[in-house]
């Protein structure tokens, strides 16, 4: 290829990655970056786990959750939290985002290798990184970031291969393609994919590179077959081994049996329904996995089904398979191949697939110009509203006093620049799929601005409230599984007990009282509560005078009860999103 000069650069697509790589940084220890539950989770094993000061056996206050995730996971955050003198919700998240941008980059270059367009592999880069799975499990404290890297480094060498379109891979690969060395690579980086999540993703890794490997083949023959599969076998056992050292190297082996493999893995393989009851009736029926790579895309749902159709329309034609290049077949034995793995349990997720969208960003890249308009017209139809709705609840977080001027401002600006792209791509044609990626840009942008007031030192504790804490201990809401382990960011030092909280009344600390007599209960058990605004009328706790109001914030209401939120009420998000939180302490007689 002849070299590119630096006029002939897509420039606007340059910046679009440039901004979406910063927005990733953005507002990364921020307490409402978009995660999962499961987060605290994780963060409050790791934390125990450094505290004891070993690096196994894993810990846990939370019943049941001690050895739910491989020791890699929390490993990581150890060393990045420093054994818990550098423990921040930044530095823990850091990791996850390095190891997402390392994908972008290598799915970038493939995209290049491909098309021979910088702009291809930008576009490719851009979805990846707008993919709401990739935005929300790629950036926080979660597993998906690190096994989609891992798990994806022997397809990417089996794509260079097809790339390259060399005898690697063909039936004479032994020397170039499968042999020991890459066979042992293979199972390296599936063994360590595997420790950060589960040795049941060795399945549908090694599955999809066997097909992989034996689609992108000039022509299949018996020596090809037995070299991929004995290569494979071997690739398999090694990854195996790797995860297994975890039953080697922990105290207590019989509980890891005992909470991960048999609960957390083979328990999803069970249904007390029936396989097929299940499969085709229950709760995760196999259907619902046939739009997993639209769900995962998230703001980007109509435009990856457009791909799906652009697909479709060419797929049962006779000569379509004959005239993909060996590159293409990898991708699609890639998209494929986990699709299918990942139909067979009887617990089905989307979030399941997430190592297998690159794959889906390179495809979506390759045929951009092919994917019809009106994909792109309707996600833009569903931006104007979301939007109008980030910049309703930014104007009302400055009414409120919880946003400065400056604040709601920017914000607005944000959400400005998304609707001008949004209208921009609606009326002219050819901006349409740019327009779209800017606008869920705009999305994104526009919520990490919304809730960054929230984040700041002003909107929590001051530093003499959280020097009085340390030591003392508190009583803090716990709304779902974990999400007490928040306070420890928030009033470090502190000696957290949870009780539960928003309707989740598992039996602690008597969640059968009316709040006024629960909250008198708990000053009378600890030294201090942190307490959730009963109701808007509220003006604060209930407990005063008796009591002394140590600090109030804000706290972001989630988990909404049926009928808490209506057409009605949608407007003023003060009604339904927003509570005081107010930490208390009972007053010395």
């Amino acid at each position: 290829m002849p070299p590119r000069s630096t006029a002939s650069l897509p420039w606007p697509w340059i910046a679009l990655v440039v901004l979406a790589g910063a927005l990733y940084l953005f507002g990364l220890g921020g307490a409402y970056a978009p995660t999962n539950g499961d987060e605290m989770v994780y963060i409050h094993i790791a934390r125990m786990t450094a505290e004891s000061g070993h690096w196994l056996p894993l810990q846990s206050e939370i019943i049941d959750t001690r050895n739910t995730k491989p020791p890699l996971l929390f490993w990581q955050a150890m060393v990045a939290g420093n054994w818990g003198q550098s423990w921040s919700l930044f530095t823990l998240r850091l990791p996850s985002v390095v190891y997402t941008f390392a994908t972008t980059a290598l799915l970038a270059f493939f995209a290049h290798r491909m098309s021979g367009r910088v702009r291809t592999a930008c576009i490719a880069a851009a979805l990846y990184l707008l993919f709401f799975s990739t935005f929300r499990y790629g950036r926080a404290y979660l597993t998906s970031a690190p096994e989609t890297f891992w798990l994806a480094l022997p397809m990417w060498w089996v794509l260079w291969l097809g790339v390259r379109g060399t005898a690697g891979v063909g039936e004479d690969s032994g020397a170039q393609g499968m042999d020991w060395r890459v066979a042992t690579l293979m199972g390296v980086a599936m063994g360590l994919g595997s420790a950060y999540k589960s040795f049941a993703l060795v399945a549908p890794a090694a599955a999809a590179i066997w097909c992989a490997w034996l689609a992108s083949a000039p022509r299949l023959t018996r020596p090809l077959v037995i070299r991929a599969t004995v290569g494979l076998t071997w690739s398999t056992a090694l990854a195996i081994g790797i995860f297994a050292l975890w039953f080697v190297l922990d105290p207590d082996p019989a509980s890891v049996w005992q909470e991960f493999v048999l609960a957390e893995n083979a328990g999803k393989m069970s249904n007390t329904q029936g396989y097929w009851h299940a499969a085709l009736f229950g709760a995760y029926p196999m259907w619902t996995q046939l739009l997993a790579y639209p769900v995962n895309a998230g703001l980007l749902f109509f435009a990856v089904l457009g791909l799906g159709w652009a697909a479709l329309r060419v797929a049962f034609q006779r000569q379509t398979y004959v005239q993909l290049s060996p590159a293409a077949r990898v991708l699609l034995a890639w998209v494929v191949v986990w699709l299918v793995v990942f139909t067979i349990p009887s617990q089905r997720s989307e979030r399941y697939l997430i190592p297998a969208m690159p794959a889906i960003a390179i495809a979506m890249a390759l045929a951009w110009d092919r994917i019809a308009k009106v994909w792109f017209w309707i996600t833009l139809a569903v931006m104007v509203p979301a939007l109008v709705m980030l910049a309703r609840i930014a104007w009302v977080m400055g009414d409120m006093q919880i946003a400065s001027g400056p604040q709601v401002a920017i914000t607005l600006v944000a959400t400005l620049i998304g609707l001008t792209g949004a209208t921009a791509g609606f009326f002219i044609s050819r901006w349409s799929r740019m327009a779209t990626l800017v606008a869920v840009l705009a999305v994104y942008a526009s919520f990490g601005l919304m809730v960054q007031p929230l984040g700041t030192d002003s909107a929590g504790y001051s530093a003499a409230v959280q020097t009085r804490m340390k030591g003392q201990r508190l009583a803090v809401p716990n709304g779902f599984t974990g999400q007490f382990e928040r306070f420890h960011f928030v009033l470090p030092g502190a000696r957290i007990t949870p009780y539960d909280a928003e309707g989740r009344n598992t039996g602690a600390f008597k969640p059968e009282l009316a709040p006024a007599d629960r909250l008198e209960f708990l000053l009378d058990q600890f030294d201090a509560v942190v307490w959730l605004q009963d109701s808007l009328d509220q003006q604060g706790p209930s407990c005063l005078p008796r009591c002394t109001l140590l600090g109030t914030r804000w706290h972001v209401k989630s988990r909404h009860k049926a009928g808490e939120v209506t057409l009605q009420n949608l407007w003023q998000p003060n009604e339904w999103l927003f509570r005081r939180e107010w930490l208390v302490a009972r007053t010395p007689p």
